[in-house]
């Protein structure tokens, strides 16, 4: 875009024209003409596009700004901003889980968490400490932490799907003093129990269960329900720098980081969500994400904590039962992740699913290939996709619903948020510099590395880290948009188009070259899982023996063996071009996904395509005869040897 030339040749012809004693209407039409003429038309066609989108959102930065700007001089946190919302509405539903219909009103988990601050007090934690946070999305779990928090105390939330060396690993590494679990995870600690240290002290929220014995555990209602629920008498130093507490990253690709959360990041990321999509104090927020995570306990509970919405809990999503409990809780907004969208339109068509008073989805991981299929099927007026990992300062969001966009930067104000799309090496994710030493920022259509500039005095561009700090300086680069600078890496892949919008493309390591072509996993992913009436799809390339580049490779759910790989070839030669179509499939019983619905590659990966690796149904393309052959030992040995022509 030659927007900068041309307005400065706009600007020189209009201050000449001047001193030579035209009208000024003369020089202003002059002066547009030159501005036209040197390409500045470009940009005239932006900004009549996007000043309303752009415009919107710079009222959304400036008013988070200002709340923020206003909790920190009053000296606030997010459990002294959920007073303030306990105040003006005691008795309006707070939460309610769906599983059991148990609703709290705002001033019944306020008396909760007052609990479990004065008991933890009492029992000798101080500010500071760290307590861990086990067990399964309800209302209790979002006391416990805020009852923490009110006692200055910080909460590591635990994934509820670890199991043995990770969840060892994940409360070693946190520095826990106490861990609280439900009695629903009685197991899962058990199996650990002998390689935590002994100082570690355990209370177990719910029943224990007769046939489970832990030594050094405690029950916790008990001691709830004799703790005072007044609020502290000392109420904590802390302010919004302060950290509230830790989440684990999804350890797609090792194990779990803890990722700092401070209260000021909680507020920010809630705040975003509420006023970008335009949410009103009337709505009803259904929330079936888990706790754990931020998409859960940030962007959906701090609608509850910070602006006062009730929300409805689910453990766990279940697509079966997701339009009936928004209709009977009359929720007007939902939240998805991952693959969650795709499931229900899995889902046989049923009458409660157009019934219900949902205007707004909002959440990341919509793929574009079910975008409008999702909204028509549904009636669901607004997708609020956004990006943005639990520690990143570079979030954006789509706030004008433009089709399988995750966001936006402004091409009119682009400084106002600095983040930038930067060229990498796909293949390393080196970043590429300039003779200067600077990273080479990406023009519209490029793919690159999203990254944010960090500014540990703004909290908008802050960046908080983990409490590992060699996994902090990883994701820290200098002299990116300027000299001794500082900014974030992503370390995810994105394109952005000439208005601005930006699409995802790949997290780092799922883009491969096939054929001297940029593969797009979720591209192909998308294809794969629409022709198979939205099944589970993993792709990913895997290196070949003496071949350069790497092979595509599809892992398909087929549960009960009824797939026909050559009747998917004949469907995917319609749609899909010769690269990339996956060179070997995979055929199991279900795809792994995290427990935010993220398709899980790793494992499979690792295990490429040698049929000694697994007893799952493989196939190889070939592409002489034009058909899947099945890739036993025999057709490995003669594909690592050249045999067949890639």
């Amino acid at each position: 875009m030659r927007a900068p030339s041309a307005g400065a040749a706009s600007v020189v012809s209009l201050a000449l024209l001047w001193l030579l004693g035209l009208p000024w209407t003369w020089s202003a039409a002059a002066a547009l003409g030159v501005y036209v003429g040197s390409g500045g038309w470009r940009f005239l066609r932006i900004v009549c596009k996007t000043a309303r989108r752009d415009l919107f959102g710079l009222s959304v930065l400036t008013r988070v700004r200002l709340e923020l700007r206003r909790h920190q001089r009053a000296g606030h946190t997010i459990p002294r901003i959920f007073q303030a919302v306990v105040q003006r509405q005691p008795e309006r539903l707070a939460l309610v889980d769906a599983g059991t219909g148990e609703c709290w009103t705002f001033a019944q988990l306020d008396a909760y968490s007052n609990a479990v601050a004065n008991l933890f007090r009492q029992l000798g934690f101080a500010p500071g400490d760290v307590v861990a946070v086990f067990l399964e999305g309800r209302p209790e779990f979002v006391g416990l932490w805020l009852g923490l928090a009110k006692a200055g105390m910080e909460a590591a939330l635990l994934n509820v799907n670890l199991r043995r060396e990770p969840l060892a690993f994940c409360l070693g590494t946190s520095g826990a003093k106490a861990l609280i679990f439900g009695g629903e995870m009685v197991a899962a600690v058990a199996e650990v129990s002998g390689h935590l240290g002994k100082s570690l002290i355990k209370f177990c929220s719910g029943d224990l269960g007769p046939e489970v014995i832990l030594p050094d555990t405690h029950l916790l209602d008990p001691l709830l329900k004799e703790a005072s629920t007044a609020p502290l008498a000392q109420i904590p130093s802390k302010g919004m720098d302060d950290r509230l507490f830790y989440i684990y990253t999804s350890g797609t690709t090792g194990l779990p980081k803890a990722a700092i959360v401070v209260h000021s990041r909680y507020y920010r990321m809630a705040a975003f969500g509420h006023h970008a999509y335009r949410m009103q104090a009337a709505d009803v927020l259904y929330d079936c994400l888990p706790l754990y995570h931020s998409a859960g306990n940030i962007i959906g509970v701090g609608q509850c904590l910070i602006y006062g919405l009730t929300v409805v809990l689910r453990k766990k999503f279940s697509a079966s039962r997701f339009w009936d409990d928004c209709i009977k809780y009359n929720c007007t907004v939902v939240q998805y992740i991952g693959e969650i969208c795709r499931y229900l339109l899995k889902q046989p068509v049923r009458e409660a699913e157009r019934r219900h008073r949902v205007r707004l989805a909002v959440g990341n991981g919509l793929r574009p290939a079910i975008w409008e299929e999702f909204t028509e099927r549904f009636g669901v007026r607004q997708i609020g996709e956004f990006y943005g990992a639990t520690e990143c300062n570079c979030s954006i969001a789509n706030m004008d619903g433009k089709v399988g966009s995750c966001g936006f930067n402004s091409r009119i104000l682009p400084h106002v948020y600095p983040i930038r799309l930067v060229k990498v090496n796909e293949d390393t994710m080196e970043l590429l510099r300039d003779a200067q030493g600077l990273c080479i920022p990406c023009q519209a259509g490029e793919p690159g590395l999203l990254v944010g500039q960090i500014n540990q005095q703004d909290p908008l561009r802050r960046f908080d880290g983990y409490v590992s700090e060699s996994a902090t300086s990883k994701k820290i680069a200098h002299s990116v948009f300027s000299k001794g600078d500082s900014a974030y890496l992503s370390g995810d892949v994105l394109v952005m188009d000439e208005l601005g919008y930006m699409y995802f493309r790949d997290r780092s390591g799922d883009t491969f070259r096939w054929r001297g072509e940029n593969v797009s996993t979720t591209e192909v992913e998308g294809v794969l899982s629409r022709l198979l009436g939205q099944t589970d799809v993993a792709v990913y390339g895997v290196a070949v023996p003496g071949v350069e580049g790497k092979a595509g490779m599809a892992a398909v759910a087929d549960p009960h063996s009824l797939l026909d790989p050559n009747a998917i070839y004949q469907e995917l030669q319609k749609v899909l071009a010769p690269y990339a179509r996956p060179i070997f499939l995979r055929l199991l019983p279900q795809v792994d996904t995290t427990g935010t619905f993220k398709i899980q590659k790793t494992r499979l990966q690792r295990e490429g395509f040698d049929p000694r690796q697994t007893s799952d149904r493989l196939f190889f393309l070939d592409l002489k005869q034009g058909h899947y052959l099945p890739l036993n030992e025999a057709v490995y040995t003669r594909i690592c040897s050249g045999a067949f022509a890639l």
